[in-house]
């Protein structure tokens, strides 16, 4: 099978910094927060915050549910991109540390991930200059 690279040409546009409130969930607050911003496309570009439990996905196509009450967010990243239907979807890849200490990482499942304080998050905006290139 025959595989290409994509690149996407285009530029930064404007930076957000906003919080997502407690029980809210982690990826629907992203996309939230980018509708609400009027961003198509963004790049997380730094976030802070715990969850009151994690959900992430594994490379097996399993979940793994990490229990709190308290799930620290050691670190996140990710993108927001329109879809088709011009809906927004937000892909958040991220490691948590569970009450124990114990370490855990993969992609955050959207739906499963509530906020457990607040949860602060910047948003920096993507303005691609055209469509997509095969390499």
């Amino acid at each position: 099978m025959d595989t290409h690279d994509i690149v996407e040409s285009g530029s930064m546009g404007r930076v957000a910094y906003a919080r997502i409130g407690p029980n809210e969930d982690l990826v629907l607050g992203v996309e939230k927060l980018c509708l609400a911003e009027g961003f198509r496309n963004a790049f997380v570009r730094g976030a802070l915050g715990s969850l009151v439990d994690a959900c992430l996905g594994t490379r097996s196509g399993e979940f793994v549910q990490i229990r709190g009450p308290a799930v620290e967010i050691v670190s996140l990243a990710g993108e927001v991109r329109a879809q088709p239907d011009g809906s927004l979807r937000a892909a958040l890849t991220g490691v948590v540390a569970d009450t124990e200490g114990a370490v855990y990482g993969g992609p955050f499942v959207a739906g499963v991930n509530p906020v457990c304080m607040t949860f602060e998050v910047t948003l920096e905006e993507w303005l691609p200059a055209q469509k997509p290139q095969v390499a």
